[in-house]
């Protein structure tokens, strides 16, 4: 690509972009009762504004807690809690610097290039000679009039009645509501897409209320040395929600951000919708214990759900559980340093009906609206397509979970270690599966499609090191989890998260025999000197290269995940210490392919002044404008250990503070995210592009990073 002579570093985009953000935090309580009333009054209110200038976070809320003993044999409660959230897309990063990424567009959006066109003061500079680009300032413009808004109202009530101070009955009523409005507005002027749309503007709202109403009858006894405890009950739970949408451009006035100044509304950019879904259970536990050394547990739930087939949406799920408690019998009776050792074992079964459409099982329509007011459309009629296909045999996910654990504490309860081993095996998955086209309009379906298991072992030591004027506790826990997906019914491969548009391949194959999330692509061997286009690996033997040859190139699950927090106290003070970490994941970092590809006019890392150019030179970098595969070269370690949390605070006494009634006076300082250690090239090793999906782990593609953060407080009572 050939620039312009003359052009010259004129704007650091990370000084523009990046700012330094605060947070205030609020929070203060109420509470005071007698033996008959006892109340709990709190409030609060949360400022954040983020590193990116135009995004923020704004919360209020309250909440009430009343218990009252009406009657010796009944008490009635009441709980309330209200929060409003505010917030913007200001600080919400796209999957690249082409498409809205504001991380990747810092990094790839050039020096020369100012904030503004020197042409066109009030609109975004975009002449960047052939690269498909915007600049960071102009994504975060794009947001910077978004606004998300949600207010939230969890209240329940419930009631308590001791028939004998044996049996009680407890039934609580509870509601759930969530209304959300989210608008959004570009003016026609400054950036290039709301100059395009003449600008644009949406407005979409929706409410949703879930009811749950609990019935638990409990009858608790002991006797000599036996223990006996009898649960019944049933939990109903009711789901409504409602939404509503309109999208409109073209407006008549830049400045009036509402949709009553846009000249068009599109006939689909308007709609509405509503679903429902419900779930009844029954369920009862029995639990005995013999003299606290032998304990024993079976617990059994039915559960029924509107989102499976009539024919299939109940489930019964039944679980055991049994302790022995080593420590109580007579033969451990010499061993004063043992203060208890526990062994204990459970098998039980769980049902899973998230991730299901409200009408999963049902078959289900698109209608496509006709336009009948225009010229020849008169006598027209909505067409109608298949969305689904239906399924007849929809029920539930199942998971079986065998555990052993083992529960030890000593030396009067100074030295405490936890241990689990456990085994999962998921059947009848629940999953949307892709089928070859055919006579059928539609293609997809919701369907109990596979077996996934996951194994692993879990740890958890709390020592008290030191006591007494100086004391030092310290928690540590390590988990190491293997996760395999055993078989597919019908969709055997399952290909996902294609990262940069250069590329356009698959980043992750999921297939049976295999942990989930594998990343899949081809195996380089370096930098061809004479080339200088990577070489990769021909694994089929046929002398060329091709799709064939791509293998699972590396795993993002870590061998084993830690973590660790160290207390010191000494005469008011306390010094918090947590560290984290994981070893032995790979990340792949899909940002290198914007950062080193050199395709275009695009801003690119340091490392590229190590390329290839010419015959018989010796590197690890390709030449310029070479396009690359999905390959190892983008595989990197991603092992860290992380200084996640440092706090310290100290307690005020004195005189002074008891003559004002003050109980606790205590100033502290907590910092977060202050160090890494770890030898992955990106900004922050404990990313995800996908979020949370359990599908695709480990993959850095332009994902905003979590920040440093330095936090004073004061914590006052009185």
């Amino acid at each position: 690509i050939s620039l312009p002579d003359g052009l010259t570093d004129q704007t650091d985009w990370f000084d523009e972009t990046y700012k330094t953000g605060t947070t205030q935090n609020y929070q203060v309580s109420v509470s005071q009762g007698t033996d008959k009333l006892r109340y709990f009054l709190s409030a609060g209110y949360q400022n954040e504004k983020g590193i990116i200038e135009s995004s923020f976070y704004k919360r209020y809320n309250f909440r009430a807690n009343i218990e009252s003993e009406v009657r010796k044999w009944l008490k009635i409660s009441a709980n309330i809690a209200y929060s409003d959230y505010s917030s913007n897309g200001g600080g919400t990063m796209g999957e690249n610097a082409s498409r809205g990424g504001v991380v990747l567009s810092v990094i790839n959006t050039p020096k020369y290039a100012p904030v503004m066109d020197p042409e066109n003061p009030n609109q975004y500079y975009n002449n960047f000679y052939g690269a498909n680009l915007t600049s960071p300032l102009e994504n975060i413009a794009r947001d910077s009039n978004d606004r998300d808004k949600e207010n939230r109202l969890l209240a329940s009530g419930s009631a308590l009645i001791t028939f004998i101070p044996e049996l009680t009955f407890k039934t609580t009523f509870s509601i759930d509501r969530r209304n959300a409005i989210n608008t959004g507005f570009l003016d026609p002027i400054t950036t290039t897409w709301g100059r395009n749309q003449f600008g644009e503007g949406s407005d979409s709202r929706n409410q949703n209320t879930v009811l749950t109403f609990d019935n638990v009858l409990t009858y608790d006894n002991h006797f000599n040395k036996h223990g006996l405890n009898v649960m019944a009950g049933s939990s109903w739970t009711d789901s409504d929600y409602r939404n509503n949408w309109v999208n409109g451009s073209h407006y008549r006035n830049a400045f009036i951000q509402t949709l009553n100044a846009a000249n068009m509304i599109g006939l689909n950019g308007a709609g509405s919708g509503a679903s429902e879904w419900g779930i009844m259970s029954y369920f009862a536990r029995v639990s005995y214990n013999y003299d606290s050394k032998y304990l024993i547990t079976a617990n059994v739930r039915t559960d029924g759900s509107s989102r499976l087939h009539p024919d299939h949406r109940w489930g019964v799920f039944p679980s055991f559980s049994a302790a022995w408690r080593m420590s109580s019998e007579e033969f451990m009776e010499g061993l004063d340093w043992l203060d208890d050792l526990k062994i204990r074992g459970g098998w039980g079964q769980t049902g899973n009906q998230s991730g299901l459409g409200d009408y999963a099982y049902l078959q289900r329509y698109n209608i496509n609206r006709i336009e009948w007011y225009k010229e020849g459309n008169s006598n027209a009629v909505p067409t109608i397509s298949q969305a689904n296909l239906r399924t007849t045999d929809l029920t539930w996910e199942t998971t079986s979970q065998v555990n052993v654990g083992l529960d030890f504490s000593a030396f009067k309860s100074r030295l405490n270690i936890s241990m689990d081993y456990y085994y999962k095996r998921t059947t009848d998955m629940l999953m949307n599966v892709t089928l070859p086209s055919g006579a059928a309009a539609a293609n997809t379906i919701a369907r109990n499609e596979g077996v996934m298991t996951n194994r692993g072992f879990e740890m958890a030591i709390n020592s008290h090191n030191f006591v007494g004027e100086f004391s030092w506790d310290t928690d540590f826990n390590i988990s190491f989890n293997k996760n395999k997906l055993e078989e597919l019914a019908l969709q055997k491969v399952y290909y996902d998260a294609k990262t940069s548009e250069q590329v356009n391949e698959y980043a992750v194959r999921n297939e049976p025999g295999r942990s989930l999330g594998g990343f899949y692509g081809y195996i380089s061997d370096g930098v061809d000197p004479q080339t200088g286009e990577l070489m990769y690996r021909d694994l089929n033997g046929d002398g060329k290269i091709t799709a064939t040859d791509r293998t699972y190139i590396g795993n993002p699950n870590p061998l084993f995940t830690f973590g660790m927090t160290n207390t010191f106290s000494w005469k008011g003070f306390t010094l918090s210490i947590f560290l984290q970490g994981s070893y032995g994941n790979d990340i792949f970092n899909a940002s290198r392919m914007e950062t080193e590809g050199m395709y275009d006019g695009k801003n690119q890392s340091t490392r590229v002044l190590n390329r290839w150019r010419e015959p018989g030179q010796q590197t690890d970098v390709p030449k310029a404008g070479y396009t690359m595969h999905n390959s190892t070269y983008f595989i990197e370690d991603g092992s860290y250990l992380r200084l996640k949390d440092l706090s310290l605070s100290y307690d005020v006494t004195g005189p002074l503070l008891k003559k004002w009634g003050i109980t606790r006076l205590q100033p502290y300082f907590t910092a977060t995210n202050l160090l890494t250690w770890t030898g992955y090239s990106g900004m922050d090793p404990e990313v995800n592009q996908w979020g949370n999906s359990g599908a695709v782990q480990g993959i850095d593609w332009g994902t905003y990073p979590q920040c440093r953060s330095f936090v004073f407080g004061i914590n006052l009572e009185f």
